[in-house]
């Protein structure tokens, strides 16, 4: 039985990393009546009690003293991609529940090594993106469901940008193992169209690397010259269990910056909000004209998977933003660069049960756990 089980009122919340992306979560994470946020870790010690000073979080230290916190159920693992699963497998071994910045893993046998972690100790691995449960992919999702647009039939997805580098301070991982544009945003398309659509089941791709090295354009470092070792041009065909199917792209090598997630049905077609934020208008397309449809739910940002996360363990119930989720989100991004290589379509072998949209009510402001 993990330590969680049994326990009631506000679940307990310790952040390890306390870098740039600790700034949004721990502003988010210390507003959520429903969390009590006790520590922030790092391996930078006085970097770890900056961070709690600035957001009123009462401990800081390191990872070891938050593990020993006793009253944190949830860590929030904010380190950079390639400890992911090591980070996450000391606090499952801690008997802590995990959530955990994307992606997932880097490759399939550590993210099965961290799901059958989390399943032997009854524990989990919930993951980031979050942005699927704001108001803009939620209210597609009940769009979609009520049938507005008819039956959905296929989605085209792009994600274009020159890359980070011009404005990033320290670039180089966004461009190695782990990252490249379609494992640092192409969890937040491939997660909504899961959410939409279902599992995936095929995936035919073709990927390119525009160039062998990039140059940091601003921060302390411009100027500096580093290795590009990921593609940085990915387009993928993608077909669903269902029989859907999407094409995305996913690229740093356009000089024209656009993002666009759009899905056809028999009756309309509705442009939905950029998956990588939380709201947003959607736009319905019908034989009629144009119709703008405003999003209805939260529009709070980063951290509210950790609010339903906490809600869900106390309700006894699967999480959204679930492991399962984040695996098949995994295999389906590690199978899109195998199809690139071979040139030849990738079965997918995993698979995931959706869990229900959120009511339109639901409120992660609100204090639900008394």
């Amino acid at each position: 039985m993990s330590a969680a089980q049994g326990r009631t009122g506000r679940v307990g919340v310790g952040v390890i990393g306390a870098g740039v992306i600790s700034n949004e979560y721990l502003k988010n994470l210390t507003a959520f009546p429903d969390l009590d946020v006790r520590f922030v870790a790092d391996i930078d010690l006085a970097r770890a009690q900056a961070q709690a000073e600035k957001f009123g979080v009462a401990d800081s230290g390191t990872v070891e003293q938050l593990l020993a916190d006793d009253a944190i159920e949830i860590v929030v693992n904010l380190t950079i991609p390639k400890v992911h699963v090591a980070v996450a497998l000391d606090v499952l071994a801690a008997g802590k529940n995990v959530w955990s910045e994307k992606p997932f893993a880097l490759d399939r046998a550590s993210g099965q090594q961290l799901l059958q972690a989390a399943h032997a100790q009854g524990l989990r691995v919930a993951t980031a993106p979050d942005t699927f449960l704001g108001s803009g992919i939620q209210s597609a999702r009940r769009l979609i469901e009520h049938g507005d647009i008819g039956a959905p039939l296929t989605a085209l997805t792009l994600m274009q940008s020159p890359g980070p580098e011009s404005w990033h301070p320290n670039p180089d991982f966004l461009f190695q193992e782990g990252a490249g544009p379609l494992f640092d945003i192409g969890p937040y398309y491939l997660t909504a169209l899961v959410q939409l659509f279902g599992p995936v089941a095929r995936v035919s791709a073709s990927a390119s690397r525009a160039r062998e090295t990039r140059v940091i354009g601003s921060g302390p470092r411009a100027g500096e010259e580093f290795a590009v070792t990921v593609p940085t041009h990915v387009s993928a065909l993608y077909e669903f269990e269902s029989g859907q199917t999407a094409q995305s792209v996913f690229s740093f090598d356009s000089k024209l910056k656009r993002t666009q997630f759009e899905v056809a049905g028999l009756e309309a077609t509705v442009v939905v909000p950029d998956p990588n934020t939380f709201e947003g208008e959607l736009e319905v397309h019908d034989a009629e004209g144009i119709h703008s449809v405003p999003s209805t739910g939260t529009t709070d940002t980063r951290g509210i998977g950790v609010v339903e996360l906490a809600r869900a363990i106390r309700a006894g119930v699967p999480e959204r933003a679930s492991g399962e989720q984040a695996y098949h989100v995994l295999d389906i991004m590690v199978s899109t660069i195998e199809a690139g290589e071979t040139r030849r379509p990738v079965e997918i072998e995993s698979t995931v049960q959706v869990t229900p949209a959120l009511a339109e009510d639901w409120d992660p402001l609100a204090a639900t756990l008394v």
